[in-house]
């Protein structure tokens, strides 16, 4: 993940305050919630920024954190028109989301509004920093004419990710790079990955870069307040490192025939699981209508009960990879699922579906060596069968392979905790990045 710089202007009011504007998707909504939490922990009033309907989905998600955490954020609901919310289809050619546009569309409306906030802001403070996702450029794009605001693009994937996209464009390495630069999927439509945002800066020559994060906690606050999901429940029961969580993210539609692959290969691995099968969320996520429950096999989940859980609900997916009976990580390698992951020290048998998922997926398997790809991305469009899922979860949980997957993955989280040290690179990043907004 990173910020460059896109800096306008300077002028002499009496405080900085940010401005964060998420693309209202929830990996993105998720991210830049997280880094709202880290800056007003700087003593900087943050404004986020997004459709009513998308903050309350940002709010009602948040993970690790206790909810009253982010109360000192302060919210702005604002209205776009109403936009379509059709049901996922998993039988599209590609696994691309697209039934998710009408309310990316929508949120284009959001310019007029940030527009005005951001002027309102600039009037009383010394300088407004906007922190922008970077698909949401148009959006924010009166900031430039605004003397004292500051406009920062944020990318919610990670520097590795990014540094594929510049080659993309470049056609070419940078000359004399003694970095593994492995070959990557073409896309259709620091501790971590530290040397590739160096080759950022020497591609681009362009704007500071800022390596934040990792944006979710390390270690998991308790909520006492609040009663424990019973999977976590479940997992207690178990010994350490020998569930694998299985888990493709918000936005993954999959066909019934693929479910009853995934479901029969899970059973027959005899690995004890847990696996969310949710259906892949709607533009609007309150809008229940026309959601599927997955149909699984006669009997399955009294089949499997004591050593499977299935679970239809939301899942609070880092305290499960961070509980310490989770052993494996079967994940469709969306960036924030990685970086939880990684800092919960899981490792990853990799199932990309699209967008950034792939090269993601490299990162772990090719770079980092804490995981496998499930299949190779050149098959993608064609069924995983219940043996290349038993096959997948048995490397994973019962090889030697697999156990020093998992312990590169403990080194790799003890390296994260480190970086977080005061001393630490994640620390001086992030103290770099707002001694430079407030300057």
């Amino acid at each position: 993940m990173a910020c460059d710089d896109q800096s306008n202007s300077k002028n002499n009011f009496h405080q900085t305050v940010a401005v964060l504007v998420p693309l209202p998707l929830q990996g993105h909504l998720n991210q830049l919630m997280h880094l709202s939490r880290l800056i007003v922990s700087h003593n900087i009033p943050v404004h986020y920024v997004c459709t009513a309907k998308h903050n309350l989905q940002a709010k009602v998600r948040v993970q690790g954190w206790n909810p009253n955490s982010i109360s000192n954020i302060h919210f702005h609901d604002f209205q776009v028109p109403p936009f379509a919310s059709p049901t996922p289809n998993p039988n599209d050619e590609t696994k691309f989301p697209s039934h998710i546009t009408p309310s990316l569309v929508a949120a284009a409306h959001l310019r007029e509004p940030v527009a005005a906030l951001i002027q309102s802001l600039s009037s009383t403070a010394r300088k407004v920093i906007v922190i922008y996702d970077s698909l949401m450029t148009y959006v924010v794009q009166d900031a430039q004419h605004i003397a004292n605001a500051e406009s920062y693009v944020f990318h919610s994937s990670c520097a590795f990710t990014n540094f594929m996209f510049y080659l993309d464009i470049m056609e070419k390495p940078p000359q004399e790079s003694s970095v593994f630069i492995p070959d990557v999927p073409y896309i259709e439509a620091r501790a971590i990955d530290g040397p590739y945002l160096d080759l950022i800066d020497r591609m681009t020559g362009g704007p500071k870069n800022w390596a934040l994060g990792p944006f979710n906690p390390l270690t998991i606050e308790k909520d006492n307040s609040k009663e424990r999901h019973y999977s976590l429940k479940w997992l207690d029961k178990h010994e350490p490192n020998s569930v694998i969580y299985v888990s493709f993210g918000t936005l993954t539609a999959m066909t019934g025939e693929q479910i009853k692959e995934i479901a029969i290969g899970l059973e027959q691995s005899k690995q004890k699981f847990i696996w969310v099968i949710r259906d892949a969320d709607k533009g609007d996520i309150f809008d229940e209508d026309g959601i599927r429950r997955h149909e699984l096999p006669n009997g399955y989940e009294e089949r499997v009960e004591g050593f499977g859980l299935v679970v239809r609900d939301w899942a609070p997916q880092l305290d499960i990879l961070n509980h310490p009976s989770t052993g494996g990580f079967m994940s469709h390698c969306g960036w924030n699922s990685c970086i939880e992951s990684i800092t919960m020290g899981v490792p990853v048998a990799a199932w990309p579906m699209h967008s950034d998922q792939p090269r993601n997926s490299v990162l772990i398997t090719h770079v980092l060596k804490i995981g496998f790809f499930v299949r190779d991305w050149a098959q993608r469009n064609e069924l995983v069968t219940a043996l290349d899922v038993e096959k997948a979860v048995r490397r994973l949980m019962e090889t030697n392979e697999g156990a020093e997957m998992r312990q590169r993955a403990r080194n790799l989280k003890d390296d994260i905790l480190r970086s977080k040290d005061e001393d630490g690179v994640s620390s001086i990043e992030i103290n770099s990045f707002i001694a430079h907004i407030t300057r």
